[in-house]
């Protein structure tokens, strides 16, 4: 693939809060480009899109799909992607590699609590984005109060570049912003469109909402802005030029209208991703670390003639071999060639590469810059690897993945199925790097952590219906932290001496609380080295860091993981012969354990970020029970005849929430729930949990 064709290429992911369309708009798609001869629909359980067993029965999407479809001689790559918080992970991978998304929005719902989140994840990684306002059908639709939404929750500049003819029950058309025309659909399968007229409020709404499409985007484009400042008409292919730069520098949204369930607005969409969305050349170049030479940086261009360097960003589990999806950034990855694991540092044999599509896949020989394909035949890659060509090692931006806040126990109904589940729980860990497990020292209990219990829930379904293993499931617990009151300096000593060679560590730690002001470094621990004068060997620092954080993991006093705090390493002694890594590792958990005990713990619980929705008749019902739950209401809106309550509340009171908050509401009343923030658990809390420990 040359530059040419490069620039014809779209790295795209459908991106949203549960519910608002994603995978309609998706499955529109594959139709529209002629991929499906069929619609896919969610609620029937035949989305293309949402292949895997769980998400047909549970009418949701789990794990990111891809798929390849053109449109007007351009290709677009496309990775639909979990609007449910429990799955944010395949979210966060997925944008990493990505060069543009399509935000859908309800146009009745607006912004949503997981809305905001993915967004926020595209800001992270500077993602050029589109809005795509779905569902207008709807009574009680708005399409621009859901731009105004925009604007004020998410921080963002969205312009519209199109205007829905009506909205409602019949939603039959659309006006383009850029040419200034009006179109009609002219059958239900939102395939013939035809040009119609529109006149008085509508072409007057047309006038301004054009005006000021213009002026926010002049700034971007020589031609628009001197046209706009003497008045003079601007040509639908200047406009467009100057919304794709606009766009592309990640200033302006564009803001496209329809609802995919009708079959309506997709195809002024997918014309959006060709004009707006950047291609691998116009992302540019990406800067990754040199392993030769400490602090370098290296510039990594999307050309398929450059050295191969590409990121692992996911993996699937198969039958045939683990699938390993690779984006590739620079250079050309061709079936049956050695890659350098620059993480591992180790090589592998990349044996076979496929072109993804949902579950189906086509075999491909070579994959070059700009690529998104899956590689079989590498053992040791992990999510967020880099994978590159070993004359130019080196090292991309890793991912970073939210702490767990729920963890529930897992046992073996016999010895024999012992090893099993090890063998099995690795798979999944592999896989999915929100799943974490351990067996407690003291239970002798294998413990499975995860983001919430729809994510443990269809963990465990996996692990006995995919993998068939028999075990026993307990209930879900909530994963509380530790974290200490103040600051402490300690000495640990690790002295053994025997018959040959002993064992000799000196180390003396300072440990304060301490919140990390990075939020993309999540951390629960920051490590500092300070000492002076040759105090200790270099060597033995790492050998430190890692006693600490081995204590740090399995807790000091309740047993829980310790968070928010800084450990600096001030001062040390060794011996000559006696000194080794195991004795400094070991000085380092006596030290931080010690330092722990005499600072004081706090015990720290997860505070969830709670939305719900409910008709009016029912808030007062809805605030009563929330506040017998410890909640803080922060914020309480009207919409129409609905009520939209935002609170935040423990964990530990939020397990079987839907069952309550359906009977107590005709069930008619929905709500979503994400991570927040570790807070100090109350004191009679923290005495009944410290109880339940004894």
């Amino acid at each position: 693939m040359d530059s040419t064709s490069l620039t014809t290429v779209r790295n795209i992911g459908i991106m949203a809060h549960i519910d608002a369309g994603k995978t309609t708009v998706s499955e529109r798609i594959l139709y529209y480009t002629g991929k499906t001869y069929k619609i896919g629909e969610v609620h029937e359980g035949t989305a293309v899109m949402d292949f895997d067993p769980e998400e047909q029965a549970r009418g949701i999407t789990i794990h990111s799909a891809a798929a390849t479809c053109p449109w007007k001689d351009h290709m677009i790559n496309l990775i639909d992607t979990p609007g449910h918080v429990d799955f944010t992970a395949e979210v966060e991978r997925s944008l990493r590699v990505l060069d543009g998304a399509v935000a859908v929005f309800c146009g009745v719902a607006g912004v949503e609590p997981q809305s905001e989140t993915v967004w926020r994840q595209a800001d992270r990684y500077k993602i050029p984005r589109l809005v795509f306002v779905n569902k207008l059908d709807r009574a009680g639709a708005d399409f621009h109060r859901v731009i105004n939404d925009i604007a004020g929750r998410l921080k963002a500049n969205p312009v519209a570049v199109a205007l829905p003819l009506s909205t409602g029950t019949d939603i039959w058309g659309f006006v383009d912003l850029v040419e200034m025309k009006a179109y009609r659909y002219l059958d239900q399968a939102g395939v013939k469109l035809a040009e119609t007229e529109f006149e008085g409020d509508k072409h007057m709404e047309a006038e301004m909402e054009r005006e000021h499409l213009v002026e926010k985007v002049a700034e971007y484009d020589d031609e628009v802005m001197h046209a706009y400042l003497e008045h003079q008409p601007i040509s639908a292919e200047a406009l467009r030029r100057a919304i794709r730069a606009g766009t592309v520098k990640g200033k302006v949204q564009p803001v496209l209208c329809g609802t995919a369930l009708k079959n309506r607005g997709i195809q002024p969409l997918l014309d959006a991703v060709i004009h707006y969305l950047p291609s691998p050349l116009d992302v540019g170049s990406h800067k990754a670390h040199s392993t030769k030479q400490e602090g370098e940086t290296v510039e990594i261009r999307p050309d398929p003639d450059e050295p191969f360097a590409g990121l692992a960003f996911k993996i699937t589990s198969d039958q045939h071999g683990d699938l390993t999806w690779v984006r590739i950034y620079s250079g050309t990855l061709k079936a049956g060639t050695r890659v350098l694991n620059v993480n591992r540092d180790r090589k592998e044999i990349v044996s076979r590469l496929w072109k993804m599509y949902a579950d189906e896949r086509i075999r491909q020989d070579e994959a070059v810059a700009g690529d998104i394909v899956a590689a079989v035949g590498l053992k040791e890659t992990v999510t967020g690897d880099t994978l590159c060509d070993a004359r130019r090692p080196v090292l991309l931006e890793r991912m970073h993945f939210p702490q767990t806040v729920i963890s529930m126990s897992i046992e073996p109904q016999s010895t024999a199925e012992r090893e099993r589940l090890g063998d099995v729980l690795r798979i999944l860990a592999r896989e999915d790097p929100t799943f974490q497990y351990h067996v407690d020292s003291e239970t002798g209990q294998t413990i499975v952590a995860g983001m919430g219990e729809l994510h443990l829930e269809v963990l465990k379904h996996r692990m006995l219906r995919d993998f068939n293993v028999d075990a026993r499931v307990g209930a879900p617990r909530v994963a509380y932290r530790e974290t200490i009151r103040s600051a402490v300096e300690k000495e640990g000593r690790f002295i053994r001496q025997t018959g040959g060679h002993g064992q000799y560590g000196i180390v003396k730690l300072r440990v304060e609380p301490f919140k990390n002001p990075d939020e993309d470094n999540d951390d629960p621990i920051t490590f500092v080295n300070e000492i002076k004068q040759g105090a200790i060997d270099g060597k033995f620092v790492p050998a430190v860091e890692q006693g600490v954080r081995e204590a740090a993991q399995s807790g000091v006093v309740s047993g829980y993981p310790l968070i928010d705090i800084k450990v600096t390493l001030v001062d040390g002694k060794q011996h000559s012969t006696d000194s080794s890594e195991l004795a400094f590792e070991a000085a380092g958990s006596i030290a931080l354990r010690a330092a722990v005990e005499q600072a004081g713990v706090i015990l720290l619980e997860p505070l969830m970020k709670v939305e719900i929705v409910t008709p009016n008749e029912f808030f007062g019902d809805i605030t009563a029970d929330l506040m017998s739950r410890r909640a803080t209401i922060t914020n309480s809106d009207v919409r129409n005849e609905l009520r939209i309550i935002d609170a935040q509340v423990p964990l530990g009171e939020m397990f079987g929430y839907s069952t309550v908050l359906r009977g107590a509401t005709q069930g008619r009343a929905s709500y979503t729930m994400e991570p927040d923030v570790y807070a100090p658990v109350p004191q009679k809390v923290a005495e009944k949990l410290a109880d339940g420990l004894r």
